[in-house]
């Protein structure tokens, strides 16, 4: 009986000494740079904060709307930094780059930002990427489009060169045919498509900031649309103004993906030993508009699978 409560009475007080630290630490602070204020960032953002109320996370968030401006994200980031906060969380390419500058050694998760490439050289960043594996983009182009064997794709060198590579290899084994043709001005643009008209079946977007930007989304749309080319987009905006199809990610879960890596961080996992995550869950967007004008019938299972279908 003495032994029995004499170790109820030790098991007692090893549990009080490891709660008692846990009780008496404060929140945690996290600053969360946004950006922009669009839908998408603001989804990923809610997903984040859910994450983190789910586990009990006790935490002092401020969030700072930076509105695309270069001299609120410095403000902010510096503003987080002297108060110590625990973890960066930045929402875009602008609270990203702001961040790795001025707040170099506070941990930092990132999302909204294209490719794991932006993160590189960084010991304590890690984050969700827009980039898709290759893989899956190839997948679904078989999926989609599986009549279409000669994939045409424009790329720049410098950003692109490594990726057109391994598609090359990934799409043969596929069964697909990649004609590939470089573009390092935007003046280049129209041999290199005149090029494909020949010989491509379908014109593939890779995410390529030289060759699929604001500036040639217009000559890339009339082109496929003339010469009766399907174009996979980058977007639904894409879907929007004439491409075939494009894969969507979830952003909530972007957010949830990025709380999950806060949560390694705040227990002691360095941020930089975190390798950066593709989105793990994705639709499809299509356009039925295009694909009538390509001649090209969508079977009512993928029409009912889609995110959304624009008519």
């Amino acid at each position: 009986m003495l032994r029995a409560a004499l170790r109820s009475c030790l098991l007692g007080l090893a549990l009080a000494f490891a709660v008692a630290p846990a009780a008496a630490a404060g929140p945690v602070r996290i600053g969360i740079l946004l950006s922009q204020d669009s839908a998408p960032y603001q989804e990923v953002v809610t997903g984040f904060r859910q994450l983190l109320d789910k586990h009990g996370v006790r935490t002092t968030i401020e969030v700072h709307a930076l509105r695309g401006d270069e001299s609120r994200a410095q403000a902010a980031v510096r503003q987080e930094a002297g108060r110590q906060a625990s973890l960066l969380f930045a929402v875009g390419t602008l609270a990203m780059q702001a961040t790795r500058r001025d707040a170099p050694s506070v941990p930092l998760v990132a999302a909204m930002i294209l490719s794991a490439e932006e993160l590189k050289g960084s010991a304590n960043a890690t984050g969700v990427v827009l980039e898709l594996p290759l893989e899956t983009e190839l997948d679904w182009l078989q999926r989609i489009l599986p009549e279409q064997k000669n994939i045409g794709v424009l790329y720049s060198q410098a950003i692109s060169q490594a990726r057109i590579s391994e598609a090359t290899r990934l799409g043969t084994a596929r069964g697909m045919r990649l004609h590939a043709r470089r573009v390092e001005t935007p003046r280049d643009l129209p041999a290199e498509l005149d090029q494909l008209s020949s010989q491509a079946d379908v014109l593939w977007g890779l995410a390529d900031s030289m060759v699929l930007n604001q500036q040639t989304a217009q000559p890339l749309l009339l082109y496929s649309f003339r010469n009766r080319i399907p174009l996979v987009g980058l977007s639904r905006s894409w879907v929007k103004a004439g491409a075939i199809y494009a894969l969507e990610r979830d952003f909530l879960d972007i957010g949830v993906q990025c709380g999950e890596l806060a949560m390694r961080i705040l227990q002691g996992t360095p941020a930089g030993s975190l390798p950066p995550q593709p989105p793990r869950k994705l639709g499809y967007v299509i356009n039925l508009k295009t694909a009538q004008h390509m001649k090209i019938d969508f079977p009512a299972a993928l029409v009912k699978g889609a995110q959304e279908v624009i008519e």
